[in-house]
């Protein structure tokens, strides 16, 4: 490459392009584009633009640092972030993820764009996605109901996918062994492994990109704290092995005013649990989870004019869930189908998504977005009351006004209509931006956010041995009022260093909440109700340096969520408003020059979460209690080494600290998923050694 002027361009369906003119001198060894290319997202914005442009407070979570973390899930990425923390269900093998205090159900999760869809209140949608084809993860905290409607009370979570990026054909490999704990087997069998092939192609603007990865996570059981050996006996895999097969391609054709994407992924999952052998019978009874997810978009971008452009979007989802209970007689060999409530079953659920904005620059200083937005969800099972459907239907408009000098403001309404319950007439939000000098970012924001009950909660009945779960047709919307400032701080010298600090925090008022209580008519019975309130509230400081070779970030959160029983001081006695829980996290990484070898440290401390309780003592007499989950120190450290042009060693430790079960003092039970004893969280200290080929012809 010669010195000189570069004209760098990012383009990004649903958005005109974005250019930066980049001065490059490849003499000048700090001088590399990569570190020096201002951050770009899409997320919520009219056209892909800078952070610092943006009105929302975003992070942006890129493809390299996902390499370089070795990653093979989502979560594995998201668990260092600020504000994020995951809840295992052991029993089902699955994963929910919590954002700056609100549950899963609360978090929309789009793959470019486009609503994942979910069996159940989890979002275990997160960990289905094939990770060897994200470009980067963009994460805006807060309601974003005017833009991506129902469930983006807490925020949303954007996985954008990898696009073509020149003249090329393009192969790309990955295979990785891990161990689990201290159990491994080379390729199969005990351990983690993972083997990804995928492919891509581009010229005279078609493109083709294609991409199959297989995970094979062969389960582990951790004991829990204080378990005797005829328990942890009946318990063989608390960890339950989990096989994927996700596959996935994307057609493209673009042009200079037109840009069209077809993307088709699938997922099979089959999770493993094996029930312990009994002596008695000389059986076991196991259960297999099987997922079939089928999910397409067909997305446009139309340029029509230099002040007017046109974006549709067109999703289908199609989710099955099968439930497999069998008895294994160990005399004979042979599986028979077991009879009992709820062992045999196979839900089914589908999501049709129709999104289309204009985009019109009235002039420099004044920009508007219509936009129509249609949601159709189905589901079916033995399970589901029949054969039940909501139909959403909305409008919104907002605009970007920048009437006064270095000051936007975006105000934005949605009209909503749905078939099964009375929306809210309409959401409003409004979000500021001052650029108080070239150093000094002012955001601020107020949003009023929504949340419909889903079909699984109005619908979904389960019932077996152990559970009387129903859904309840009543259930109203969730609605929130939500407030949001930062303050960033940007400074990036001309030569070597950059440097970001945000300081931000956030207030969030929530109606009829929606979570699963026990039915005060039927105390065998759990269902979803509406809860009156419920707040979050907290802050984070984040800090992020680049200097040369060396990269590091450091953040700070603390995050309080309600107490509910703080209004009833005269039932139950005194007790604070919020509980709180401090977060500490890093990212380190530095690049040694001429060996090409990367170090890369990702460390997160959760501070200790605490949760008001009802405690029924002796005398019948109800008090509240605290209850404690534990604190935790989690931390991978991953070598990445440069063998030739083509080929990539990597290797490290995940989870340094050996992190297995949490002590929890809570003694709640009886709801759908008790918060009562020990809390698992991973399966312990492993090892990873993987090899990554990446070859291109121009």
């Amino acid at each position: 490459m010669k010195a000189g002027l570069l004209l760098i361009t990012v383009f990004a369906l649903g958005g005109r392009s974005y250019a930066q003119d980049k001065n490059v001198n490849p003499k000048r060894k700090a001088d590399t584009t990569i570190n020096r290319l201002k951050e770009v997202v899409v997320t919520g914005q009219y056209a892909p633009q800078s952070i610092r442009n943006s009105v929302y407070q975003t992070r942006v979570i890129s493809a390299e640092r996902i390499r370089l973390r070795a990653a093979t899930t989502i979560q594995q990425v998201l668990s260092t972030e600020l504000g994020f923390r995951f809840q295992n269900d052991m029993t089902l093998g699955t994963s929910d993820v919590q954002l700056m205090g609100m549950t899963g159900r609360n978090v929309k999760i789009l793959l470019d764009g486009v609503p994942m869809v979910d069996r159940s209140d989890t979002r275990e949608s997160l960990n289905q996605i094939d990770i060897n084809t994200v470009e980067r993860i963009e994460i805006v905290e807060g309601p974003l109901s005017v833009s991506y409607g129902s469930d983006a009370l807490a925020g949303v979570i954007n996985i954008i996918t990898k696009k073509p990026a020149k003249e090329s054909l393009t192969i790309n490999a990955r295979l990785q062994e891990e161990t689990v704990g201290d159990e491994y087997s080379p390729f199969s069998k005990s351990g983690n492994h993972l083997q990804h092939l995928g492919g891509g192609w581009q010229k005279k603007g078609f493109s083709v990109l294609a991409g199959l990865t297989h995970n094979d996570f062969n389960g582990f059981n951790v004991p829990a704290p204080l378990m005797t050996a005829v328990e942890v006996a009946t318990d063989p895999n608390r960890w339950r092995p989990k096989e994927q097969w996700l596959a996935n391609t994307k057609l493209g054709y673009r042009t200079k005013d037109l840009d069209v994407v077809y993307r088709l992924d699938y997922v099979n999952e089959d999770i493993l649990a094996k029930g312990a052998y009994s002596p008695g019978s000389n059986t076991s009874f196991n259960q297999q989870y099987i997922t079939d997810r089928y999910t397409q978009q067909l997305q446009g971008a139309f340029k029509l004019s230099d002040r007017l452009s046109l974006n549709t979007l067109l999703g289908y989802s199609n989710l099955k869930r099968s439930t497999l209970s069998k008895l294994h007689d160990y005399a004979t060999g042979a599986d028979r189908l077991t009879t009992g409530a709820g062992e045999q079953d196979i839900s089914k659920f589908r999501s049709t998504s129709l999104r289309t904005t204009l985009q019109y620059k009235l002039s420099d200083l004044i920009s508007f977005q219509p936009g129509v937005e249609i949601n159709l969800d189905n589901s079916s099972g033995a399970r589901i009351l029949g054969d039940q459907s909501i139909n959403d239907y909305a409008f919104f408009v907002s605009s970007e006004l920048k009437l006064l000098k270095d000051v936007v403001i975006r105000p934005g309404l949605r009209f909503i209509s749905n078939s099964k319950y009375d929306a809210p007439p309409v959401i409003p939000s409004i979000n500021t931006k001052i650029r108080l000098n070239d150093h000094l970012d002012l955001r601020f924001g107020y949003a009023n956010g929504f949340r419909s009950p889903a079909l699984r909660e109005l619908y979904y009945d389960f019932v077996d041995a152990n559970h009387k779960i129903l859904g309840n047709p009543d259930l109203k919307a969730e609605q929130s009022d939500s407030f949001s400032a930062s303050l960033s701080l940007f400074d990036q010298q001309e030569e070597r260093a950059r440097f970001k600090s945000v300081l931000s925090g956030f207030y969030n008022n929530f109606r009829n909440r929606i979570m699963f209580e026990v039915d005060a008519a039927d105390p065998s019975v759990t269902r979803p109700m509406n809860i009156e309130k419920y707040k979050t509230t907290g802050g984070t400081f984040e800090n992020t340096f680049f200097l040369g070779a060396f990269q590091a970030s450091v953040g700070l959160s603390y995050i309080g969520t309600y107490n509910k029983y703080s209004t009833e001081a005269a039932l139950y006695g005194e007790s604070d408003e919020f509980v709180w829980s401090p977060e500490l996290n890093t990212n380190l990484t530095y690049t040694f020059g001429k060996s090409g070898t990367t170090l890369n440290l990702a460390y997160k401390f959760s501070g200790r979460k605490q949760l008001y309780e009802l405690q029924t003592l002796s005398d019948g007499t109800e008090v509240v209690r605290l209850g404690t989950t534990s604190s935790f120190h989690m931390a991978d450290l991953m070598l990445t080494q440069k063998l030739m042009k083509s080929l990539t060693l990597n290797g490290g430790v995940k989870n340094l600290f050996d992190v297995t079960t949490l002590n929890n003092t809570a003694v709640a039970t009886g709801a759908a998923h008790s918060s009562s004893g020990p809390v698992p969280t991973s399966y312990g200290r492993s090892f990873v050694l993987g090899l990554s080929f990446n070859w291109s012809k121009d």
